[in-house]
């Protein structure tokens, strides 16, 4: 397939504020591509536009568990540029600290769900005439998570692994169109989000690093998986995995998987330290209730 050459061509990032999506926009508008940057945090992506140069950067606050924010921002983005060529559904979100299934909030664990894959169904979906119309591509977010065990990160993990099969099933579906959709696989990165994984957290930075080989449990850079990220859409790829390293876990990820499993449901050192995890949170989860929470301060004294 010949090159998809990004001038001049207009991307919608979601999670456009910080890290992968931060990064994947200045290094899209470094080879000429038009930008709408959307973000739940308006001043972020407003900075990252005037940054930027707002010439060729629109910038949206959208929240992509609202159906109405996101068909606007295709009708913006069509209003501003003409046309919508790709789309980048990036926005993610994950727990602040890693709980087990068993003591997850479990309004978080919804959370986490509507976020990572409806606010990726939400965000294609509204996109679609526009990519069919254009013959474009899309351009998911999952993570290595897709097919790794996710314990201690469920939520994550199986929102991760679904919009892998989500965008499988879009792939196939765009072809008559000659339009393409691509899955972007990023390990660790040096983000907010794997901050607790990385000294953050005592027990999930030794959990980190009991589970995962050296090699897997470094972190990369944000920049190193933009520059990934437009090889992948310029290429039309199927599939982006950032580092390379983790590529053939991946490819042999049905011979891996149990075998990991196996290994995981035995670990000497990551079991003790799962059993902490939790009784850390059944601890913490008692206090709140012996210790009632304060009255709440009337209104008339807030202000004195």
């Amino acid at each position: 397939m010949a090159k998809y050459s990004l001038s001049n061509k207009t991307v919608l990032i979601t999670g456009a504020a910080g890290g992968i999506g931060a990064a994947s926009a200045r290094a899209l508008h470094a080879l000429g591509a038009n930008l709408v940057l959307a973000g739940r945090n308006a001043s972020s992506v407003a900075d990252l536009a005037r940054e930027l140069g707002e010439e060729r950067v629109l910038s949206l606050s959208v929240d992509v568990t609202d159906w109405a924010a996101l068909q606007n921002a295709v009708a913006c983005t069509v209003d501003r540029f003409g046309v919508l060529g790709v789309v980048f559904a990036n926005a993610g979100v994950g727990p602040d600290v890693p709980a087990t299934i068993a003591t997850i909030d479990p309004e978080l664990f919804e959370r986490i769900i509507e976020v990572d894959l409806l606010g990726v169904w939400r965000t294609v979906r509204a996109s679609l005439p526009q990519i069919v119309a254009n013959r474009g591509h899309v351009l998911v977010t999952a993570s290595t998570y897709a097919y790794i065990n996710g314990a201690a990160n469920a939520p994550y993990a199986a929102s991760k692994a679904a919009v892998e099969q989500f965008t499988r099933a879009l792939r196939v579906e765009l072809a008559m169109h000659g339009a393409t959709a691509g899955v972007l696989y990023p390990g660790w990165v040096e983000t907010a989000m794997s901050r607790p994984a990385f000294g953050g957290h005592d027990l999930t930075t030794r959990m980190r690093a009991a589970a995962f080989p050296r090699p897997l449990a470094a972190a990369i850079s944000p920049d190193a998986v933009a520059r990934r990220v437009v090889q992948g859409i310029e290429r039309r790829a199927t599939s982006i995995t950032a580092p390379r390293r983790w590529q053939p876990v991946g490819i042999l990820r049905g011979v891996v998987n149990p075998l990991t499993d196996r290994v995981l449901t035995r670990h000497t050192r990551l079991q003790p330290l799962l059993r902490a995890l939790e009784d850390a949170a059944r601890d913490g989860a008692a206090r709140d209730q012996a210790w009632p929470a304060p009255e709440p301060v009337p209104p008339q004294s807030a202000s004195s």
